[in-house]
């Protein structure tokens, strides 16, 4: 009796190779040759999985949003305006390795999606649907009368993406400059800062 192919687990077999190679070397280290060679494949059995490189680093790039979404979404519950918000913001930190781990992830799906418009289109998809459940956390909190600045909705978004982009890239190139405490506290001050009027 023939062998049964479990092509679901396969692929999830591959994404996890290639998630393996791009934190141990970056993007570069993640050519298909090396990904087929690690998952114990012929370099051309790949394309049956994956046509191409972007299709299986935006498959892992997936992975990395999949974690981040339930991490966030298991810390919100069913927290609502000001804190809800908060737990968001903290829960996009960079605050433990599986975090930090994803970020890499995304930092080597940022440096693909410059060159490639699919790939970018799909991360400012995600962009835009962050940002959403943000304004929509930000104007609950101001009609519970929790945010009193007037800073603009609009640029208070701005400012957690800048916050959250940067600790990421920071905790990857520069993690001295960006450690837990210190990301910690640049968001202490933001939200210590919009609750005032």
């Amino acid at each position: 009796m023939p062998k049964v192919i479990d092509h679901d687990e396969r692929r999830e077999h591959i994404v996890d190779v290639t998630w393996g190679l791009i934190m141990g070397g970056g993007l570069e280290a993640a050519t298909m040759r090396e990904i087929a060679t690690a998952a114990g494949f012929a370099n051309g059995a790949l394309k049956r999985y994956f046509p191409s490189k972007d299709v299986l680093v935006e498959a892992t790039f997936e992975r990395a949003l999949s974690m981040m979404h339930k991490h966030i979404s298991a810390a919100v519950a069913d927290q609502s305006g000001l804190e809800a918000l908060r737990v968001m913001c903290y829960g996009a930190m960079p605050l433990d390795t599986k975090r930090i781990t994803a970020g890499r992830v995304l930092l080597a799906f940022w440096e693909m999606s410059l060159s490639n418009k699919r790939l970018h289109d799909r991360y400012v998809e995600h962009l835009k649907a962050w940002r959403g459940l943000m304004h929509e956390h930000i104007k609950r909190a101001r009609a519970a009368d929790e945010i009193k600045t007037a800073i603009p909705d609009e640029q208070l978004v701005d400012e957690i993406v800048l916050i959250n982009a940067g600790a990421n890239i920071m905790s990857l190139v520069g993690p001295k400059f960006s450690t837990r405490k210190l990301q910690k506290q640049h968001l202490d001050t933001f939200f210590a800062r919009i609750v005032q009027p």
